[in-house]
């Protein structure tokens, strides 16, 4: 592939996606999402298959997010991690991929086995995302990492989705351009938008634009040259 079409956080937004994904060319461009496909949004699991099929169609990558590790933490501790993960936006992602609403007096270690027995794909594929993936010059990773090492590549799992302000208000020695999603850039930009992020020396981008919050999707076209094009898809949703 010639390029790479990168989509920020999807959050279930499975509207915008299919919206964004039209302009995408995958005889030109390799599709790398860079995470958090579910949660809060209003089809987690449709997200999650089309992703699926994506990867098995066009060798699409869709990295690993702080939201997947939170599906997964609450699979493997349902009644300690229930409340927080209902929080967060998890029954959307819950819901979505079981084929008939529980009672609600199911207790979280009933419901995560249902989960497990009717969404085993779905699992199996968000059990399986990478945490970052190197591009000539650019890095996709959903949170960020540590600077302060001497290698990046031993930034904590952790931290590759979970991290902030160090990452974003660091120096980068890298060499490497590094392109985020995980904060939405209405918290980065001076004007509260929802544009894409540039640190002031441009060696991070975020693009996630908080399409969950009413912000939009967006579709960012890197060469070996940098940015080529940003698509956005305005996701007027009411939160």
């Amino acid at each position: 592939m010639d390029d790479i079409f990168a989509v920020g956080d999807i959050h279930g937004e499975i509207a915008a996606f299919e919206e964004l994904l039209t302009h995408w060319n995958p005889e030109r461009e390799r599709l790398v999402s860079v995470g958090d496909l579910i949660d809060r949004g209003t089809d987690p699991g449709a997200v999650i298959r089309k992703a699926m099929f994506l990867e098995a169609k066009y060798d699409a990558i869709f990295l690993r997010g702080n939201h997947e590790n939170m599906l997964l933490d609450w699979l493997a501790n349902p009644s300690e991690k229930m409340m927080y993960y209902i929080s967060q936006g998890g029954m959307e992602t819950i819901e979505s991929l079981l084929t008939h609403k529980k009672n609600a007096k199911i207790t979280p270690e009933e419901l995560a086995r249902c989960v497990e027995a009717e969404a085993a794909a779905e699992l199996a594929f968000v059990r399986k995302r990478p945490y970052y993936l190197e591009w000539k010059q650019f890095v996709f990773v959903h949170a960020g990492v540590d600077l302060t090492l001497q290698d990046w590549k031993q930034t904590s799992e952790h931290d590759m989705v979970w991290i902030r302000e160090p990452f974003q208000q660091g120096t980068n020695r890298t060499g490497k351009t590094f392109v985020v999603g995980h904060t939405p850039t209405e918290s980065l930009n001076p004007d509260g938008g929802a544009d894409v992020w540039y640190s002031p020396d441009r060696s991070i981008i975020d693009i996630d634009g908080g399409a969950v919050f009413g912000g939009a999707l967006h579709g960012v076209i890197f060469s070996q040259n940098g940015v080529e094009k940003i698509y956005s898809i305005p996701n007027k949703k009411e939160v």
